[in-house]
């Protein structure tokens, strides 16, 4: 990992933040394209393993990483339109989040709710546990009781953050508006009516392809969306030299550009993830679309080298599990436990 030092002078997140309003203008050609390609190419791909199954399941698994990265892209999409930065209108943003929501098995508007607290909370250690990986600070830790401890080295394993939680998250917690059911009508409404129409959509499949057909091409396509969409969004706040504050020396500007890293992705990884890896401009300005944050980059090139990562240098962030409030630092388990001695 190359990581610039917090406090370089070269980057005032302040500043940055309000000239990074030249890229967020969408370009409604462009948007229409990228949706229309991904969904085009989505569809056929489903459709192929859904006929493939028929002349044996390995067609159908060859093309599973396929549909996967795919349904992520469409996510993507989703994502930009909750920010209001796929489409000049509010109108268009929404439904079409909404109607990809039914794709992706998430709830627009609800998700849209939650993430966008995620973003006002970042790296913020008063308000943690809304739309973020739960993480505690060391002093927390030791202070919790055995099963509190138990629990919370549970939740961070890696087979639970990246494969039971995206199929508890994705099947079973986004069908119902969880954390949102005192905020209004909206949410239920959001959650109910995703559900009714992805049940007409799954029951025509079934009925057409057979339950058998539909559930192994569905779950694993899902899943394979669902725990890489968490894996970038967990290396996306969750390494070594992250960013976090109490709320008296919290500072959003700060926390966007300093607690979000720059995943740096070979050219065919950008394009199924839209971009999402240059997350530290994104926490900045927001209101970009994803198809243009490549320009910002050339634009400040300093940002190329700013917490940026490697695909093969986020194993290590996995376990990292507790923020270690006088070094700064995001440490494991066994750090902490050596720290204490």
């Amino acid at each position: 990992m190359t990581s610039q030092s917090q406090s370089n002078p070269a980057l005032d997140p302040k500043q940055l933040m309000r000239d990074l309003s030249a890229f967020r203008d969408p370009s409604v050609g462009r948007s229409i394209w990228e949706l229309a390609i991904t969904a085009v190419l989505f569809v056929a791909v489903v459709a192929a393993m859904l006929f493939g199954v028929q002349a044996g399941y390995f067609i159908t698994l060859a093309l599973l990483p396929l549909a996967g990265l795919l349904l992520l892209r469409l996510f993507i999409i989703q994502h930009d339109c909750g920010h209001a930065a796929f489409f000049p209108s509010k109108r268009g943003n929404d439904w079409v989040g909404r109607a990809l929501g039914v794709l992706t098995f998430t709830p627009y508007d609800c998700w849209q709710l939650s993430h966008a607290r995620h973003h006002a909370r970042t790296g913020n250690l008063d308000k943690r546990g809304f739309g973020d990986v739960d993480t505690l600070t060391v002093k927390e830790y030791r202070e919790g009781t055995r099963l509190q401890r138990f629990g919370y080295r549970l939740y961070r394993h890696p087979l639970v953050l990246f494969g039971f939680g995206p199929a508890y998250l994705f099947f079973l917690r986004h069908r119902l508006p969880v954390g949102l059911m005192r905020e209004g009508s909206l949410y239920w409404i959001s959650a109910m009516g995703t559900n009714a129409v992805l049940a007409a959509v799954l029951a025509g499949l079934g009925f057409t392809f057979g339950w058998g057909v539909t559930a192994l091409v569905v779950v694993p396509t899902v899943l394979i969306a669902g725990s890489t969409g968490v894996w970038l969004f967990y290396i996306q706040h969750q390494y070594e030299d992250a960013h976090w504050d109490w709320q008296d020396n919290w500072s959003f500007q700060e926390a966007a550009l300093l607690g979000s890293s720059y995943l740096a992705l070979p050219l065919p990884l950008r394009w199924f993830t839209g971009n999402i890896g240059i997350h530290h401009v994104h926490h900045l300005a927001s209101t970009i679309p994803f198809y243009r944050l490549p320009e910002v980059l050339k634009a400040y090139p300093s940002l190329t080298e700013f917490n940026r990562y490697a695909a093969r240098q986020t194993i290590r962030p996995l376990f990292l599990t507790l923020w270690d409030e006088d070094r700064r630092k995001l440490v494991s388990f066994r750090e902490a436990k050596r720290i204490a001695v």
